[in-house]
């Protein structure tokens, strides 16, 4: 529709100027010709022809501009524009004092050619300007605008919103992670989540029950902590079951990630292509390595299965089998790594006296 009128436009000037350039035609020609409507009619005709073509090279490029504008990052729009206002306030005061000088009345056209070559100029100028030094003038008006612009123009991307799960409230360990500020983004705790806690709070069994009202009251030491970060949200899906399939249902509508330690959980989400964070997975990560020659320091707190064999653990909770620990029971000992083995049930460390190693 709007191509349609920007062509129209140009033929309705074009037939117009064409009807009454008429009027401009010395007056010799204007006296040998007969029939003045017929003429006008035929100007006019040929004013509209000529509109079509320039309408159509308007529109044509207008769409070209308007898309580039669409592609433009918006900080690049913002300091063009500020550039533009900027060159055409400049050409104004320039020029000013030129058109109070006087000009005789065969050169009064340079007066509005100047004023248009000079707005011109000095646009085009200020927008070029703006271009190159656009993004540290933004910075100079706003300090913070540094990272909004980088969204903006899609070099950085913004923070992930997290949604909470109710076997991670309970867990206890998401209260360590925001302290170290290693969880970024907001963290969003759905209503059904509450519910589903609140119903363990509630139960009849003493260790589901104490487990439900310790994350209870986690939920709200974090909610006081951090209250700009920690959201409630009353979405709820009715057709939904289960809350796990709510919680990825959750996670796919507002392109969010889920923040849990259940297993099952994780292998669903993951199937749907829902990003995951996995408490548990952050702790076996975060767990030391140790190669063979390196050095521990450990407490022998039980026999182990073979003679001779003491037992260990590290603050992981990771069993360390040191050969001849057995006569160590209840000391600290230094020992040193000489295998690791992973298995189901987790990792075990293999090692003997640091004593007997050098011997």
């Amino acid at each position: 529709m709007l191509d349609a009128v920007i062509i129209l436009a140009f033929v309705a000037a074009c037939a117009g100027i064409g009807f009454h350039s008429w009027e401009a035609f010395p007056p010799g020609i204007q006296t040998q010709v007969t029939n003045v409507d017929g003429l006008r009619f035929v100007l006019s005709a040929f004013g509209g022809l000529i509109g079509v073509g320039v309408g159509i090279f308007a529109q044509t490029n207008y769409r070209r501009v308007e898309q580039q504008v669409r592609d433009m990052p918006a900080f690049v729009l913002l300091s063009r524009s500020i550039g533009l206002v900027i060159g055409l306030i400049t050409a104004n005061l320039l020029l000013a004092p030129l058109f109070l000088i006087p000009i005789p009345t065969e050169f009064s056209f340079i007066k509005p050619l100047l004023g248009v070559l000079g707005s011109i100029l000095f646009s085009i100028s200020g927008a070029n300007l703006a271009d190159v030094h656009g993004r540290s003038l933004l910075r100079l008006i706003n300090p913070n605008s540094a990272q909004a612009l980088l969204l903006a123009e899609g070099t950085l991307t913004p923070a992930m919103t997290k949604v909470l799960d109710t076997s991670c409230i309970i867990d206890g360990r998401i209260t360590d992670l925001m302290e170290t500020e290693f969880i970024e983004g907001q963290i969003l705790v759905p209503n059904f989540v509450l519910q589903e806690l609140q119903q363990v709070a509630d139960s009849s069994n003493d260790q589901k029950r104490s487990r439900g009202r310790r994350g209870l009251d986690l939920l709200n030491k974090l909610r006081e902590s951090y209250p700009e970060r920690i959201l409630m949200s009353r979405a709820d899906y009715d057709d939904i079951p289960t809350v796990d399939a709510k919680l990825v249902r959750l996670a796919m509508d507002i392109n969010g990630a889920l923040l849990t330690n259940d297993y099952n959980l994780n292998k669903v989400a993951s199937v749907q292509r829902v990003p995951v964070l996995n408490i548990n997975d952050l702790a076996k990560a975060m767990r030391p390595t140790y190669l063979p020659g390196d050095s521990l320091d450990l407490k022998i707190l039980k026999e182990g299965k073979e003679p001779a064999q003491g037992v260990g653990y590290l603050n992981d909770g990771t069993m360390v089998v040191v050969e001849d620990g057995r006569d160590h029971l209840g000391d600290n000992l230094e020992v040193v790594v000489t295998s690791a083995l992973q298995t189901s049930a987790g990792r075990m460390i293999f090692a003997r006296p640091k004593a007997s190693a050098i011997a």
